[in-house]
């Protein structure tokens, strides 16, 4: 998903009992240049090589490999304007031809690998080949995008190279959405197909790039290993790992052999894990955690928390927060296509009362694909004006008149098949299975609010709850004769779904055959305005694209919560927090 989660190390003991906590004596971990960041509710890092896969996607896992391995591309927002990150980027600004079909790009010159290689154009070619190769298996595939939309990667030099385009694109949208994926890694360390083989130029043929590409996914699956494993210190970044649990605690030093632009400010950053914002809290409470959070909830607390050395501060995020429907789940497909439904269910959301209610006023109410808060010239007057406002009666009224109707035991039923739609035989329930994440009050609340309005308008909801990436490793995008594809909804969002890059385009998560696109949606209208609002540069496309998403309800839309409201201790200066849920430790410092 896209969020970037980004902590002196407790004792093993407290470990071993699945939540973290400080020694107890209230002082600040921040010692010595040690900041000890608070993981969100059972979030475990489970990645580190820079080419992700589906299942994990989630951004705390990026947030740390990108640290080890300096993305091509980087955003930041913490100016109050997102633009390009020089400083924590591989290379400079990228240079458009005039008929907009080529991509020329530099490499800084002062990047080294650990062994004291210097970061070439070969370094790009490897990841490009792998992905081109293995596009299907790559987390950030999307059908018509990277890299089926790059013709060609073309060296110019060991610093200059250019991708010849199939076609003009949007610049904005190229450089944000597309370029921003693209991972150099060390080709003279990653180029094998086994532990003990040799280095070669594999990638550069189709079964050589498979044979790389499921070796080091092998690599990256054997989480036990990543402390040792040399792979995993060839990296280039400003940070090397120290440590790497199975348990999620990742310890990460500053990288001595770093010769970049952005060396890290402090010595240490540990990233801790939690089994709930509750186990979190406590040691808040104790100064056990420099910089953590705090559940909306436990917004009582703050003056409290204030007089113990923190300051508190809401992150607000460049997200969207929604409920993926299964369209290839056997059994719901055939309601699930129905549009009147997803109308029907999207009138009992009670978006106000859960931003209130639940959040706290730490959430916006979302109604479409594009990001409500805050305000940009990508929103539509369609999604701003909520076609589906929360309305039971509205709800029930779809159902009725297209054939359902509530029995005594309170589920509707289909009743007439000619009007519930193609697929629905008689006696057909409204009946679903929601796999939600676990952890958070907020998202307890939020499954309960949503269970109980959705029985009202004859809809029944078994709820289940898992940690995160059990969460995400369970709702795949799949076909429908597959076991995996036995999920029906799935929730993901208690720090938002989903976090764009600067260009909030949605070819990655509701584009045909896209691998974020968790629940398979699929409309040809859809996918034609995407790619309009990746070509033009005009924000009519876009507001188009928002538009039509809006009613089509390819999910069901969520409030937006803040990405967390943060406590830090005021001797930690992290600046300001991005948007984009970056978090850029390296630029922390301690007093």
């Amino acid at each position: 998903m896209s969020r970037r989660l980004l902590t002196a190390v407790l004792a093993a003991a407290l470990l071993a009992a699945g939540c973290s906590s400080s020694s107890g004596s209230g002082q600040s971990t921040a010692q010595n240049g040690t900041v000890t960041f608070a993981l969100p509710p059972n979030a475990t890092p489970n990645w580190i090589l820079p080419l992700s896969i589906p299942g994990h996607l989630a951004t705390y896992n990026s947030s740390i490999y990108q640290l080890l391995f300096v993305p091509l591309i980087t955003y930041n927002g913490t100016s109050g304007t997102v633009g390009f990150d020089e400083k924590a980027s591989a290379a400079r600004k990228p240079e458009y031809s005039a008929d907009g079909k080529t991509v020329t790009v530099t490499l800084k010159d002062n990047l080294t690998w650990a062994d004291g290689s210097k970061l070439t154009t070969r370094d790009v070619e490897f990841w490009y080949n792998l992905v081109k190769y293995n596009k299907t298996e790559w987390g950030g595939y999307a059908k018509g995008r990277m890299p089926d939309n790059m013709v060609e990667f073309k060296t110019i030099d060991e610093k200059t190279f250019q991708f010849i385009l199939d076609k003009p694109y949007n610049p904005d949208w190229f450089t944000a959405n597309q370029l921003v994926n693209v991972r150099p890694m060390p080709q003279k360390v990653f180029d094998k197909t086994s532990a003990d083989g040799a280095i070669g130029d594999h990638d550069r043929t189709e079964a050589g790039a498979k044979q790389v590409f499921s070796f080091l996914v092998g690599q990256a699956k054997d989480l036990p290993t990543y402390q040792t494993n040399p792979l995993w210190k060839a990296g280039n970044g400003p940070f090397a790992v120290q440590e790497f649990t199975t348990g999620g605690q990742v310890t990460l030093v500053k990288n001595p052999k770093y010769t970049g632009d952005d060396a890290a400010k402090v010595d240490k950053v540990v990233f801790k894990p939690f089994t709930s914002a509750d186990a979190e809290f406590n040691v808040l409470q104790t100064g056990g955690v420099d910089y953590g959070y705090l559940a909306s909830a436990n917004l009582n607390q703050r003056s409290s928390l204030e007089s113990k050395g923190y300051q508190v501060q809401p992150w607000k995020g460049w997200a969207i927060t929604y409920i993926p429907y299964n369209f290839n789940n056997p059994q719901a497909c055939p309601i699930f296509k129905q549009l009147y439904v997803r109308q029907a269910i999207q009138h009992a959301v009670d978006q106000d009362s859960i931003v209130k209610n639940i959040w706290r006023d730490m959430a916006v109410a979302g109604y479409g694909p594009v990001p409500q808060d805050p305000s940009s010239p990508f929103l539509s007057d369609t999604q701003k004006n909520n076609p589906y406002p929360f309305d039971i009666a509205q709800g029930k009224a779809l159902l009725e008149s297209h054939g359902w109707t509530i029995g005594a035991d309170g589920v509707a039923a289909c009743i007439d098949p000619s009007r519930c739609g193609t697929g629905i035989s008689a006696g057909t329930q409204l009946k679903f299975t929601l796999l939600a994440e676990s952890g958070s009050k907020e998202t307890d609340n939020m499954m309960a609010e949503l269970k109980s309005s959705l029985s009202k308008i004859g809809v029944a909801l078994e709820l289940k709850q898992a940690p995160l990436n059990t969460v995400l490793g369970n709702s795949k995008a799949c076909q429908p004769t597959a076991p995996e594809c036995s999920w029906q909804m799935s929730f993901f969002g208690t720090q938002g779904s989903w976090y764009f890059n600067a260009y909030p385009s949605g070819e990655r998560i509701f584009g045909t055959g896209a691998t974020s696109n968790l629940g398979s949606y699929s409309d040809p209208k859809a996918d034609e305005l995407i790619a309009a609002s990746t070509s033009t540069a005009d924000h009519d496309s876009i507001k188009a694209y928002g538009d039509y998403l809006t009613k089509d309800l390819p999910v069901i839309w969520l409030p937006n919560p803040v990405y967390q409201i943060s406590a830090v201790k005021k001797n930690v200066n992290i600046g300001n927090q991005d948007p984009l849920a970056a978090m850029q430790p390296q630029r922390w410092t301690v007093s």
